[in-house]
């Protein structure tokens, strides 16, 4: 449908810092004085050595201190030499403790002194050993004492070996009982942990929450008395009126005696609406700079979580918090995240968005409501949103944030070209005049291009080329200056350039031509046009019509010389379809089809048209008779004017680019009284007035 053209830095003062006079003195013999921290032990470094410990005890298995270490053939050696007198078999710790005779202790008695301290104790044990199985040593010293019946001693004779008596016993490990009851309580415990800490982060209500118990706490950051806000309302410019309501909230909650004196009662809420760029946000962060009241700010999104029922209990928690610190104020970012009309469609109900929007006006005018609390909203789709939000008592005021005039643009511009060192021949009112239909977002980045076009230059200042560079590259993209075009393409695209440009400056209600080019720029744009629009809101017939000649011109142009047409005529053709259409059944401005209107802002008949299908062909047909007449039209004025054509044409195909005063001087002055021009070789920009993007042209893609 066509449409009429048109960080917060948060600086906390730490008050830990040493002052002047407290000062450290590094090195020397006095930085020794200075307190050193001691470490810091808590309850876990205590769980942490027991659990070492614990381990240690199991996995090791420590021998008894006072056992000489020996092995299992020392061990048969001893027997054979009738040093044992018993050795008892440890099944669990795969261990034999050997109980020796006194011929035993005599021998072997430096070696028990070693592993005991120096002490021997009669009874034992006195020496031990590892085995790899109680069975398996059993089996060994069978096979022992068999192969072993007798033997000879040192003198010679003859000694028969006797079998030892031993016991077989199992020892309590308490040590690996504990660890093996503990350690599956641990892990269970680190991770739980772990989990916690985890939905902290994601769920939780910011910087210290408290997890997935704290999922339901509102996620607004607060901006206190103590915090500052570098920016004021001396930073918003181009929004005078709505700056105006929105500085009379903020005096509503400093002097509200001077209101309710008079029986007056603080609105409760202020809704912002606007186009995207406008400066919906900036605002809000003003109210914040300079309203001495505690202010909340949190985005539509933030209510909306996996979880269901957490959306209605982050708003209650919300207001809980801004009636402790009350007055104050409250700013939802892009409402329409939550507030969305309910029961418009059936098919995509959202109850849980329903309930949150349920709670939020409950909230903002139930009966438990209190005073104090203002709410601040913005978005930029104030027709999706839900009646009972916007009703009084709720949002009192709706604030229009529209599109800077030439004035707000200015205005704008003084305020972002403050840091940046520019040319003192720079003319700011000829800026504004240059950019109709930018947002405040859209000039500040014509700003911030240009001092980046600037800096690649290796200028000392920006001047008013760069701008008129940033202006080009902001709304035709990057030039494209290695594009390869075949010759006979950028004949076409000349000549379909020049049917523009003299559509434009022979037909009397068509924006005056500002710059002509054939440079390639952006992803599809081979050529476009720049115009001089005027500052107005309402368009009559003639006007539309010749803005839909004036479209039609590359087309038509491109008919007449090379009797055939191209694709370039695309969005040509999207444009003066559009404003057709809307002539036809939104400004009730044909006479077969009547003062009827078929706009629906708020889509009610998204599946369902409101006329019939006699109506509709009624209407196809009278778009197509309006787009064929002006199409006729058309090709007769360039008919008529084939010879400037040609002249624009060749001179685009020699120059590439052409500004008024070259086209003033190859084919004369426009026959038609007009605004004085902005100067020579001044590059303006005019948004097409059915277009919804600031700053677009009359283009030639997709070649």
């Amino acid at each position: 449908m066509p449409c009429l053209p048109n960080m917060i830095l948060l600086m906390n003062r730490n008050d830990n810092m040493p002052s002047s006079n407290e000062k450290r003195n590094p090195g020397g013999p006095s930085s020794g004085n200075s307190p050193r921290k001691a470490p810091q032990f808590n309850i876990y470094w205590l769980y942490a050595i027991i659990l070492a410990l614990l381990i240690g005890s199991s996995l090791l298995g420590p021998l008894s201190p006072n056992m000489a270490k020996i092995n299992e053939l020392e061990f048969k050696n001893m027997i054979t030499r009738g040093e044992v007198d018993r050795y008892t078999i440890v099944d669990n710790r795969k261990l034999v403790k050997v109980y020796l005779t006194e011929q035993g202790r005599k021998a072997n008695e430096k070696l028990i002194k070693e592993a005991s301290g120096g002490t021997i104790d009669e009874k034992g044990p006195h020496m031990a050993f590892k085995i790899t199985g109680a069975d398996v040593f059993k089996k060994s010293m069978d096979d022992f004492y068999r192969d072993n019946k007798e033997k000879k001693n040192e003198a010679g004779d003859k000694v028969v070996i006797r079998e030892i008596a031993y016991d077989v016993e199992t020892e309590r490990d308490w040590f690996g009982g504990i660890l093996q009851f503990i350690l599956p309580i641990l892990a269970f415990a680190a991770v739980w942990i772990l989990i916690m800490r985890k939905m902290g982060g994601g769920a939780g209500g910011g910087p210290g929450g408290g997890g997935i118990f704290s999922i339901g706490k509102s996620k607004a950051t607060l901006f206190d008395k103590g915090t500052r806000v570098n920016i004021t309302f001396a930073d918003v410019a181009g929004l005078d009126e709505a700056k105006v309501e929105v500085m009379e909230i903020v005096d509503f909650l400093k002097n509200p005696k001077k209101y309710t004196n008079l029986g007056g009662k603080i609105p409760k809420g202020a809704l912002l609406i606007g186009p995207p760029g406008t400066g919906k946000t900036l605002l809000a962060k003003a109210v914040a700079g300079e309203a001495q009241v505690p202010f909340f700010s949190l985005s539509g999104s933030d209510f909306v979580e996996m979880f269901v029922g957490v959306g209605a209990s982050r708003v209650r928690d919300l207001f809980k918090q801004a009636r402790e610190k009350a007055p104050c104020i409250i700013f939802i970012d892009e409402i329409d995240a939550i507030g969305r009309a309910r029961g418009k469609n059936a098919m995509m109900s959202n109850d849980e968005r329903e309930s949150t929007l349920n709670q939020m006006l409950v909230e903002m005018d139930g009966f438990g409501t209190d005073v104090g609390i203002i709410v601040l909203a913005a978005t930029n789709r104030p027709d999706v949103l839900d009646s009972a939000l916007l009703r009084p008592g709720r949002f009192d005021r709706q604030i229009s944030i529209d599109k800077p005039d030439l004035k707000g643009r200015e205005d704008i511009f003084k305020v972002h070209l403050k840091p940046i060192k520019v040319s003192k021949t720079l003319d700011i009112h000829k800026l504004a005049e240059q950019t109709p239909g930018f947002a405040g977002a859209d000039i500040a980045n014509v700003c911030n291009e240009a001092a980046l076009i600037a800096a690649r230059k290796n200028k000392e200042a920006v001047d008013m080329q760069d701008f008129q560079d940033a202006v080009d590259r902001v709304i035709g993209g990057l030039e494209k200056k290695n594009k390869i075009i075949s010759p006979e393409e950028k004949k076409i695209i000349a000549y379909h350039e020049a049917g523009h440009a003299i559509c434009g400056w022979f037909l009397e209600h068509a924006y005056p031509l500002l710059k002509v080019t054939i440079v390639p720029r952006g992803t599809a744009a081979l050529g476009y046009a720049q115009y001089t629009p005027k500052e107005q809101y309402l368009y009559n017939t003639d006007q539309l019509n010749d803005q839909i000649c004036m479209t039609l011109g590359g087309r038509a142009s491109e008919d007449i010389f090379f009797g055939k047409i191209s694709t370039g005529a695309q969005n040509d053709l999207q444009q003066i379809t559009r404003t057709a259409y809307a002539m036809v059944t939104v400004y009730g401005m044909n006479e077969k089809v009547g003062n009827v209107s078929f706009y629906d802002p708020q889509q009610e008949n998204a599946f369902t048209k409101p006329y019939s299908d006699d109506t509709a062909k009624m209407i196809d047909f009278e778009v197509r008779h309006l787009i064929d007449e002006a199409y006729a039209k058309t090709k007769q004025l360039l008919t008529n004017k084939r010879a400037e054509v040609e002249t624009l044409a060749n001179a685009l195909l020699e120059k590439e680019v052409l500004f008024q005063s070259d086209v003033e001087a190859l084919i004369g002055k426009r026959p038609f009284e007009e605004k004085k021009p902005l100067s020579d070789h001044t590059p303006a920009v005019l948004p097409p007035a059915f277009s919804d993007e600031p700053g677009s042209t009359h283009e030639a893609p997709p070649y």
